[in-house]
């Protein structure tokens, strides 16, 4: 089952990545239809210290969409070490939230593989691994096409990212 994940995976990354490479190959001087970006997440903080808990680390392609919708991947190893994905077909950006010209609101909501036992009841609904997710986040334009995420995981932790445009 693991390698069929990474096989998964592998496909959805390369679908995104493709697609924006292609975009910038064919038409360079054309506006791009959506903005595809590489997230990193180098550290997680979690609200209730666990000796079990591990670091997370956390690898993605998201893609804004001229209508501020968000689709995505996310590939990370969880808090107790298994790798999972969260695949997210449904989200949406807000852009200068409280009249701050590069701070945005995001949230996003898909589906989260990986939280197998004896972890499986650290994600709400979850079933033989898989769950469903909803993240919100808060992100700052710091520089074009650089942004510092914050990452809301629901009661478990906040998440610190950085998103770098591809294309």
């Amino acid at each position: 089952m693991n390698k069929l994940i990474r096989i998964i995976s592998v496909v959805i990354v390369g679908y995104f990545a493709g697609a924006a490479v292609a975009q910038v190959i064919a038409f360079p001087d054309a506006a791009p239809s959506a903005v595809v970006h590489l997230q990193m997440s180098p550290f997680t903080y979690h609200y209730v210290y666990d000796s079990a808990h591990s670091d997370v680390v956390m690898v993605g392609l998201e893609r804004e969409h001229p209508d501020a919708k968000l689709d995505g991947v996310a590939l990370f190893s969880n808090s107790f070490g298994q790798p999972c994905v969260y695949l997210y077909p449904w989200g949406h950006v807000y852009h200068s939230v409280a009249g701050v010209k590069d701070l945005s609101f995001k949230w996003s909501a898909g589906l989260l593989y990986g939280y197998k036992d004896p972890y499986e009841k650290k994600v709400p609904l979850n079933y033989k691994g898989f769950s469903p997710g909803l993240i919100p986040a808060l992100a700052y334009e710091f520089k074009p096409g650089w942004a510092v995420q914050l990452s809301f995981l629901g009661k478990a932790a906040l998440m610190f990212q950085l998103n770098a445009a591809i294309n």
